[in-house]
């Protein structure tokens, strides 16, 4: 297995570990949309943190495990497996936060990209070097990220740029030291899970959906979680614990 899930205390960890540079092959995709789509489903997470094992994030597609254009189908499988791989993060039910370790070029860069809240160390590098093997991809990704001018800087050159830099444009939300990321995680991911499970789920599609709808329709949309949350036991439990001044207890109804 080159993903590996571990839950606990509401928590789910998926880590890449595919040495030397977690590479993504086929198989590896397969892996992360199996672990997240089970992540949907499961009502011990909340949320969940993905990040590398060893010193790569995710160092972008395995070359070694391209398509074979002399199949018919290849390419357009292995497409929509790449596709897939992103929207299973995406779509995932749950929030997502990157844990970024390491390097995460091309594909890797798509995978942080997917996640929620992006996290990283400060040895944390990023590229789309597609470019460099006379490939171009990922540029849909990088405009949601940072400019015009600079997405395209990074698209056409393929140039490599450290985690600083990214977190000075305002991408990265954290930068901090290798031995603190991991912890800087876990305590975001703990007060996460520490909200009522449907507000959060509810929360996370309601981002999702805010990407795609103008602000009036937006706020409709959200205006009708909140009513929906409202009848919840959940919620009325929220307002209990407020006025009785403890910590809440939550169902999950």
């Amino acid at each position: 297995m080159s993903v590996h899930l571990e839950v606990s205390e509401y928590i789910a960890v998926v880590r890449l570990d595919r040495p030397p540079v977690n590479a993504l092959a086929r198989d590896t995709r397969r892996q992360l949309i199996e672990a997240f789509d089970e992540i949907s489903e499961r009502s011990d997470v909340r949320v969940a943190i993905l990040t590398g094992t060893g010193k790569y994030f995710c160092s972008g597609a395995d070359l070694k495990d391209r398509p074979d254009p002399d199949k018919a189908g290849d390419f357009l499988g292995h497409n929509r497996l790449t596709r897939e791989t992103g929207n299973a993060i995406r779509e995932c039910a749950k929030p997502v936060i990157a844990a970024v370790n390491g390097p995460a070029l091309g594909a890797g860069f798509g995978l942080m990209a997917a996640c929620d809240i992006f996290l990283a160390s400060e040895d944390a590098s990023f590229a789309m070097p597609e470019i460099n093997v006379g490939l171009a991809g990922g540029v849909s990704m990088l405009r949601t990220m940072v400019g015009r001018s600079f997405t395209r800087r990074m698209f056409f050159t393929g140039m490599r740029v450290p985690a600083a830099e990214l977190y000075r444009r305002g991408v990265l939300d954290e930068v901090v030291p290798a031995g603190e990321l991991m912890p800087l995680a876990m305590q975001i991911a703990q007060e996460i899970a520490s909200k009522a499970p449907l507000a959060i789920a509810y929360a996370k599609q309601a981002a999702n959906m805010m990407d795609l709808m103008p602000q009036r329709d937006g706020y409709r949309f959200e205006q009708n979680i909140t009513m929906a949350l409202s009848k919840t036991e959940d919620a009325q439990e929220a307002r209990r614990a407020f006025l009785e001044k403890r910590p809440p207890v939550y169902q999950g109804r």
